[in-house]
């Protein structure tokens, strides 16, 4: 895994991030929709794609509910502008397993969205994955920073296409359980658990915490160690350079701890918790009038996405703050989606071509929840200012940024429910105490994960 930038631009990504995010922190307004028609995708095609009639297609991906929705009809563009077919095929976590299925009963779907690195380079070493034609390569040098197209590479051949990006360093509040507490957004992690302990001694929860999808907890740890121990320390950490048993990692669970170890922060308490899934830890944020379950959320900006399913409206009752600093800065940490061909097929390589160009991730931007690494992409696609100014700092920062470490891992370690990272982190969660026991059993099951 390449090292993404120095700690120097990593500072700069955090400030253009937290400059993006804060400015409609505090504002009303409309949140409403884009500032102009948005250019590409349906109203004016400008990629060329070869006509495919009769082709059939299969595209899987671990996304459901609205993003599933949303991408579906990115496909029935690609549909009207080809001629083929393309049905989505829902994946489970891990996806190497799920993908490893299909291929050993002789039906690998032509198209895969891979939501970690691991999952690329597995897919790469088991000869599953096709590199990406000359058509999808024009796209990407058109399209895309050498640090994104750097993740979709394996051993120098270009693979993937990074579809969807995604800024993991967000809280979402409630705005009017805020306003009623008397609280303001924190910009530290010291202001984060007094306020804190102010929604929650005003009546409402503070925090909606996901703990039956480990995957969100490893985003709240991996935030929290790279604002305290910082951008070179978080890249050793994530090579396995350094072991979960450092005192690195105690600083940063004894932090969380803060937190997690406080029930009446956590809406439903450690049990309730740890029973909410991801969708409902954003849309019970959002609902009950002026007794919410919580007031935060934390999560990227693809949150937005559930929000929707609400009543809430963004920019008005549903408001953003950058992960407040532990450290010294405030962290950001970025994810993907990176879609492989899986079939040598003209059918793959166009949808590779088209996810590639501006036109396909202008459709999704404009359903929001949904933040594209392309720097062709029209702002004025997105729906409402504040996910307009977190797209525009992701364009800005280029290649400075630190990818979620629980993606860069092996997908036994950091991308399996109910193994790995995501258990002992859920684990913590039901005892954040246990610091010692935690790091003892992420080291021992890093250990066997990498092979070291």
């Amino acid at each position: 895994m390449r090292k993404h930038g120095t700690g120097r631009t990593y500072l700069q990504w955090a400030a253009l991030a937290a400059a993006g995010a804060l400015a409609l922190t505090a504002c009303g307004g409309d949140g409403g929709g884009p500032a102009s028609p948005p250019q590409g995708g349906t109203a004016a095609p400008g990629v060329e794609l070869p006509r495919l009639d009769g082709e059939k297609l299969q595209v899987a991906a671990v996304w459901t509910g609205p993003e599933q929705e949303n991408f579906t009809k990115v496909l029935r563009e690609f549909e009207k502008r080809t001629g083929a077919t393309v049905t989505f095929v829902p994946a489970q976590d891990p996806i190497v397993t799920f993908l490893g299925t299909k291929i050993a009963g002789g039906a690998p779907p032509d198209v895969a969205l891979l939501p970690q690195v691991g999952a690329l380079v597995s897919a790469v070493q088991n000869k599953w994955a096709q590199p990406v034609g000359p058509e999808a390569q024009a796209q990407l040098d058109k399209n895309y920073s050498a640090g994104w197209k750097s993740l979709g590479a394996v051993g120098g051949t270009q693979y993937g296409v990074y579809y969807k990006a995604a800024n993991k360093s967000l809280i979402w509040y409630n705005a009017k359980a805020f306003e009623a507490a008397g609280v303001k957004p924190p910009t530290t992690w010291k202001e984060l658990i007094a306020a804190a302990d102010t929604l929650s001694a005003s009546g409402t929860p503070a925090v909606s915490v996901a703990g039956a999808d480990g995957w969100t907890l490893t985003d709240w740890f991996e935030n929290v160690y790279l604002s305290q121990s910082g951008p070179e320390k978080y890249d050793r950490l994530a090579k396995h350079e350094i072991k979960w048993t450092d005192d690195s990692v105690k600083q940063a669970l004894t932090t969380l701890a803060e937190l997690f170890g406080r029930k009446d922060f956590l809406a439903g308490g450690t049990s309730g918790a740890l029973a909410t899934e991801f969708p409902k830890s954003v849309t019970q944020t959002f609902t009950g009038g002026d007794r919410p379950a919580a007031a935060m959320v934390f999560e990227g900006d693809f949150v937005a996405v559930n929000i929707a399913q609400t009543q809430a409206k963004i920019g008005e009752d549903a408001l953003v703050f950058p992960f407040p600093a532990v450290g010294a800065k405030a962290p950001v940490v970025s994810g993907g989606d990176v879609a492989v061909a899986l079939k040598p097929s003209k059918g793959a390589q166009a949808l590779l071509t088209f996810l590639a160009s501006a036109d396909a991730p202008q459709i999704q931007a404009r359903e929001g929840g949904f933040l594209s690494p392309n720097k062709s992409v029209d702002p004025a696609s997105y729906p409402n200012d504040i996910q307009r100014g977190i797209a525009k700092a992701l364009i800005a920062a280029g290649d400075d940024f630190r990818f979620d470490m629980s993606d860069q891992a092996p997908a036994a370690f950091g991308g399996t429910p109910g193994a790995g990272e995501w258990k002992a982190l859920q684990d913590f969660l039901a005892n954040p105490s246990d610091v010692a026991g935690t790091q003892a059993k992420l080291e021992a099951d890093a250990a066997k994960a990498y092979g070291n």
